[in-house]
Parts: C-alpha cells; structure tokens; sequence
C-alpha cells in the first residue's frame, strides 16, 4: 500500500491538543477510529498503549510513529497529527515529540507492517519535512507534504478534518 493510499485530508489533526504521551496516543486511536470499519477508539487505543509498553514508538526530531495490528481490519490506516505543544514521548533522542503518524494495520499484514513503517520512518527523518510539517497550515498541504502529490483525495468528507475546538 502507497501512502497516498492510506492519507486523506480527513487523516490529519492540526494544532492537537495533548498534554501527555497518552492523551496523544487517545486522540490518535479517536482519529483512527472515524475510518471505515476500525474498531471503538478505547480498542485501538489499548492496542497502541499495548505496543508503547514494549519500547517506545518515539523516533528523533520530535517524530513518533505509534502503530499497531488489529485482527478484522481489511486494510492498513493511518492518521497524522501534529500535536499543539510537544508531549515527552520516551523518543531515542530523549526529545518531546509534536508530529505523530499512527498507523493501524490488519493482524496478518506483517510484511505490509513494517515496510509502511520503513517507508515512513525514512519519511519523516527528512528534517526539512517536519519542519514543514510544523508550519503547515492546511489538511490538504500536509497531504501533499507526506504523500508528496498534490492529493486531495478524501476518505472522509471534509466535515471530518479534525481542527482545534
């Protein structure tokens, strides 16, 4: 699966408001949950809390990529959110993370799994993209930043992009 399969306007959260690793990893799982045929948002928020423990999804340069596999998913799905103020998030490089890409993917999918994670984790350690990222403005320009098309495809209607209250 292309990225530009799995990100939608509807997929990205501008300007998140989360106070902690964990309020960050519940409005990821909310976000992922407004997808066609995902489980309630407290399931797939389990499953993220459930891989966390494990090691941390924290990458460097303020990125993390929080992901887990789900049995009766039919495809892999990702939401990204840029978080409002940076949240400690355990990174390898010990600094707070602010941009998250989660992905959720089907139990069986371990191959489609990790190279969605190795396609993105080489994604965002471009440090001119992050920084972009952080500047963004819009759903549709995120889209573009991380699929690297001028994309506005939606997998949710536009009534669903997430924006600070």
């Amino acid at each position: 699966m292309l990225l530009s399969d799995l990100i939608t306007q509807g997929c990205i959260g501008l300007d998140v408001q989360a106070s902690s690793k964990k309020r960050a990893l519940e409005e990821a799982a909310r976000q992922l949950s407004a997808c066609p045929s995902t489980p309630e948002p407290e399931q797939i928020f389990e499953r993220l809390l459930e891989r966390e423990r494990l090691g941390s999804t924290g990458l460097a340069n303020g990125v993390a990529l929080p992901h887990a596999r789900m049995a009766g998913l039919e495809r892999a799905y990702g939401v990204f959110l840029r978080l409002a103020s940076p949240v400690d998030f355990d990174a390898l490089d010990g600094q707070p993370v602010d941009l998250l890409f989660a992905l959720l993917v089907p139990e069986e999918a371990t191959d489609e799994h990790l190279q969605l994670l190795a396609e993105l984790a080489r994604l965002f350690s471009d440090a001119q993209l992050c920084e972009k990222l952080r500047n963004c403005s819009e759903p549709a320009d995120a889209v573009r930043l991380i699929t690297g098309k001028d994309h506005a495809a939606s997998g949710h209607d536009s009534a669903s992009v997430r924006r600070p209250a």
